[in-house]
């Protein structure tokens, strides 16, 4: 793993200086550069670290959990929607719901009227391993934002979203 994706403040900023450095004759806009790769950087460690301490022990990965935490909340849809709600590609869906389905926690049954659409559905094993899951989930994101105040966390989460809203408004251009 390169050292910035594992390092403290301190490499991190050697890392955003290096770029600086080397890249300085292309025309970058370097306080983006800084904040998106630090967006990347800390959900790749969030990610890593949910599997670890979380996720592993319930034998699911992280798409798995968020497809089946992303049906819990809203409930029963169509694989497509499914698919853009938890992130994934549908052929990563598939693989997920595969697996999901051979564990016994998800259900894939055709759309009446039209049996090309499939819809995903929870099983009560499911629902169960999600509400099992959750709270050991939310121990673990407290302790990776305890560092942050409640304003600061509030304003991560508020800009966060903004930055959401930006990259979906140039999706739909």
């Amino acid at each position: 793993m390169p050292r910035a994706f594992a390092a403290g403040d301190e490499e991190l900023v050697e890392a955003e200086r290096l770029i600086r450095d080397r890249m300085e004759k292309l025309d970058l806009d370097l306080l983006s550069l800084a904040a998106v790769s630090n967006v990347f950087r800390a959900a790749t460690a969030v990610r890593n670290h949910m599997e670890r301490r979380v996720l592993h022990r319930h034998q699911l990965s992280w798409s798995a959990f968020v497809v089946l935490f992303v049906v819990r909340i809203w409930g029963s849809q169509e694989s497509h929607s499914l698919a853009i709600e938890a992130g994934i590609s549908g052929g990563t869906l598939t693989g997920v719901l595969n697996t999901l389905e051979r564990k016994g926690l998800a259900e894939r049954r055709a759309v009446p009227g039209d049996r090309r659409r499939v819809e995903v559905a929870l099983t009560a094993a499911g629902t169960q391993v999600v509400d099992e899951v959750m709270p050991a989930f939310n121990r673990e994101e407290a302790l990776v934002t305890a560092d942050l105040s409640d304003d600061e966390m509030a304003t991560l989460a508020r800009l966060l979203r903004k930055v959401l809203q930006t990259t979906e408004d140039l999706d739909n251009r």
